[in-house]
This record gives C-alpha cells, structure tokens and sequence, in this order.
C-alpha cells in the first residue's frame, strides 16, 4: 500500500506541475504580444504624413538622330500625382540659335500651358520640335532641348537629346550657270564646270561621267576629284569633241558627278556648229555659181 501512495503522489505532482506550467507561458505569451502591439501602435493624436505631390514627365525615344539641316520631333507623357486638376505651364530652353516649338492637342497647335487630371497621364502626348538654324546646317554633335512643367512649387523638367551627324553633300553646275554652249565640229571645245561642297563634312572621289552622242569624245580635266573641303569649290575643265562630219544642230549632253551614292547632274544643250573652213568653202561655191550664171547670160544675150 505504500508504495502505490508514493506513486500515486508523485503523479500527482506531476499532473500539478503540467497544468501550472501552461498558465505561466500563456501569460507570457499574452505578455510578449501585447508588447510588440503597443510597439507598433501609433499614439492617438499623431497623424500620418500626406502622400507627396509630383508630375511625371516621360518620353520613350529622349535621344534623336538624324544628318545636320533637318529638324527633330519628340513625344513626351505627363502624369500628375496628386489632387484635383492642376495646370501646369510648359517652357523649353533650347540650343543657341536653335527654334523650338511645344505643341499638342486636337486641331494640333502651340500650347503654352496644359491642365492634368489626377492619376491620368495626358492622351495625346505633347510634341517638342527642335529645328535648327536658318539658312544654317549646324555641326555633328549632341544639342539638347529641357522641357519644364511647373505649378507653383511643383516643378518638373526632362532633357531631349537631338544627334547630329555629317551631311555629305555636293553641288554640280556650270561656271557661267548657263545650261547651253556652242562647239565646233571636229574641234576642241572648252567648257568650265564647278563641284562644290554644301555640307558639314570633307566629301572624296567624286567621280565624273558623261553621256554623249555615239562618236562624240568629252574628257574631264581632272578626271575626278579626290577630296573637297567643306565650303570650298573646285573647278573642272570639260573638253567636248564632235565628229568632223557632225551635222550642225542641237544635241542633249549629260554631265554627272557621283560621290558616296549621292549624285548630281548637268543637263546641257550643246549646239554644233560647222568648222570655219567649211563655212568659206560654202562662200566660194556660191560665188562660182553665181559667176557661172552671169557668164551663161551674157552668152545667151548675145545670140
């Protein structure tokens, strides 16, 4: 009998201990969390900061390039970030001397100002064009324009980037800026034509061809031109020889000058006339003929 008291009493003791220990770790564990509430709690009269006010400007293609001389349009998207509609002024600060123009909206036009809506970014995307100087072609590099949105405080700009690269470009005339000439057949004739470099970079091997009548021979002197500087000219000595026995008229001549796949062309009119020694010859056969007959007259009035 006593042993089963002793173990009796220490289940007891055990079942007393189990149930104990529950009731303190609940405690603690109810202690624990309303602590780490209470730390994370805000005190009741302190508020929470107001969402930050701000306007979006994007632009999916910031960087444009194109050959000096031509002009550059850029698409950009507005979004307002706050409350209520807003206006907002629209500037934009240019490259020296460059033209710039902000336009949007339907008929298309210039606009100096545009209101947002909250949340909605602006349909149809305002245009910055970029164009360059009159009468102008600016020199290859990097021009940005900064387009700037403000209200008030709230102010937002973004840069556009216009590439320019060189233009290779060349002229192709004649040196009196007539498109007609006279030659003699069976002769050399002269003709000056001028190649001259209207754009931003060294053009080289402008190459010079003719189309001619079938017998005719026209030579370049010099052949062709290896390098011309921007801004400068040079001039070329055309030499055209018909056939002796060409008959005199109007023939069509094309001078042409190719460099890099650019081409430029001279339409001529070229009037052959007869040489000078067969000019008198003609005189001398008139004046026989004419002599014949005042001979075969007298004789005839005679009889």
């Amino acid at each position: 009998m006593s042993r089963s008291r002793i173990v009796y009493c220490l289940l007891c003791f055990v079942l007393l201990f189990a149930i104990s220990s529950g009731l303190v770790g609940d405690r603690v564990a109810l202690a624990t969390q309303e602590g780490i509430n209470d730390s994370f709690s805000l005190p009741p009269n302190q508020e929470q900061p107001e969402p930050e006010e701000r306007l979006e400007l994007t632009c999916t293609y910031p960087v444009l390039t194109d050959i000096s001389g031509k002009s550059f349009e850029f698409e950009v998207g507005l979004r307002w970030l706050g409350e209520g509609f807003k206006s907002f002024e629209l500037a934009a600060t240019a490259p020296p001397g460059w033209r710039v123009e902000i336009a949007g909206g339907y008929p298309e036009k210039e606009i100096p100002a545009i209101e947002l809506e909250p949340g909605q970014t602006y349909p149809e995307k305002i245009k910055v064009r970029l164009a360059p100087p009159l009468m102008e072609l600016p020199e290859p590099g990097d021009y940005v324009v900064t387009l700037e949105a403000s209200s008030g405080n709230i102010k937002e700009a973004i840069e556009l980037k216009a590439v320019v690269t060189a233009l290779y470009r060349f002229a192709f005339y004649t040196a009196t800026g007539r498109l007609n000439t006279e030659v003699t057949a069976g002769e050399e004739n002269h003709l000056s034509v001028m190649v001259a470099n209207t754009g931003t970079a060294t053009i080289e091997d402008v190459t010079l061809l003719s189309t001619k009548p079938q017998g005719w021979t026209i030579t370049f002197n010099p052949s062709d031109v290896e390098s011309l500087e921007p801004d400068l000219a040079q001039e070329v000595d055309v030499v055209i020889m018909p056939p002796s026995k060409t008959i005199a008229g109007d023939y069509s001549v094309t001078l042409s000058a190719i460099s890099k796949g650019d081409k430029d062309e001279i339409e001529l009119r070229v009037t052959v006339l007869t040489p000078t020694i067969w000019g008198w010859v003609g005189v001398l056969i008139v004046l026989v003929v004419i002599a014949g007959l005042a001979v075969m007259f007298r004789q005839l009035g005679r009889r």
